[in-house]
């Protein structure tokens, strides 16, 4: 059966360095307070007027691109995975593909927060199956900055900005996504959301002067909820491609909170040492932590392994995915 291999692998984050320091400069926090709850030292922020999440996930899909020497012309369809897209419309993948030359092809977004990269991995998974494209760019790009409240310590801490991208083609010896899960439950949308912005708060005075254009979180809510549905949905694609914690060479997590990461860990019998980890560097990236990971520990990866990627995310959504790697 043909699968769709990861064939690729690219990262980007801003120069600018957001240390624990300069926020004790800002709001009421301190290093130790915020590395002990979080694990985040410093995180990456994008700076420049007019520059938004295309413009990383642009720097990552053309990397991607020469990394694995592939022409624009050769791609047939580019997904991006974004919860701050530059504009309502176009979508942000429509920017990407102008930026690096990417033309007439299928291009859209997905919204799925924090579990966007999975959703859209997922999604582009199966135009490879079916035998519909040959190569399949999956992009996930977040410039959390622009919605973050740097006034509000509970959230101000949490978030960088960044990008990461791969790239999916036909495999036919047993590489590749071999299976996903994605999950969703309204009932968390009061709990994890930015209220105005939409249809339903469109930008007026007052919803600036509220800060309703920020990120709200309710932090014990979706720290409950993260670590009860990410390691119950690893668990389950653990239990249904019969893996036990030792076949597993490396769990790729969702990097919004270290003792969400380790809780999840610890229930799919994975010891840290085998857990993909960039948290302290850059804090959550939401729909770019997954791949900025990948490309992170890309230099550890062997042709081969079983990797279990797992997110949770605002709405709620969550999910998993078993991936053999390929290359």
């Amino acid at each position: 059966m043909t699968k769709a291999a990861i064939t690729g692998i690219h990262g980007y984050v801003p120069d600018y360095v957001l240390t624990n320091a300069e926020l004790e400069r800002m709001v009421d926090t301190n290093d130790e307070w915020i590395t002990s709850r979080t694990g985040i030292k410093e995180r990456h922020i994008l700076k420049g007027e007019g520059m938004g999440s295309s413009h990383m996930g642009a720097k990552a899909v053309a990397g991607l691109l020469e990394k694995t020497n592939t022409r624009p012309e050769e791609i047939d369809l580019l997904i991006c995975a974004t919860t701050t897209p530059d504009y309502v419309f176009p979508c942000t993948a429509n920017l990407i593909c102008d930026m690096v030359g990417i033309r007439n092809v299928g291009s859209f977004d997905i919204q799925a927060a924090c579990s966007g990269f999975l959703y859209a991995l997922t999604i582009g998974t199966q135009f490879i199956e079916t035998g519909k494209y040959k190569k399949v760019v999956i992009v996930g790009a977040d410039k959390m900055s622009a919605i973050t409240d740097y006034t509000d310590r509970t959230t101000c801490i949490l978030f960088g900005d960044g990008a990461g991208a791969v790239l999916l083609e036909p495999n036919t010896d047993g590489f590749g996504v071999l299976d996903s899960i994605i999950r969703s439950d309204g009932v968390g949308q009061n709990h994890l959301f930015q209220k105005a912005g939409g249809s339903r708060y469109p930008p007026t005075h007052e919803t600036v002067e509220k800060r309703w254009h920020y990120v709200y979180q309710d932090g014990p809510s979706v720290f409950k909820f993260a670590v009860k549905n990410m390691a119950d949905v690893s668990a389950e694609i653990m239990e249904r491609n019969h893996l036990a914690g030792s076949d597993v060479a490396w769990l790729v997590p969702h990097q919004a909170n270290k003792r969400i990461i380790d809780a999840t860990a610890n229930r799919m019998g994975i010891e840290a040492d085998r857990v993909m980890m960039n948290i302290h560097k850059y804090g959550n990236t939401t729909a770019a932590t997954i791949p900025l990971c990948l490309h992170d520990y890309e230099s550890q990866l062997k042709k081969g392994d079983n990797l279990v990627l797992a997110a949770f995310g605002g709405g709620f959504t969550w999910g998993a995915a078993y991936v053999k790697w390929a290359y």
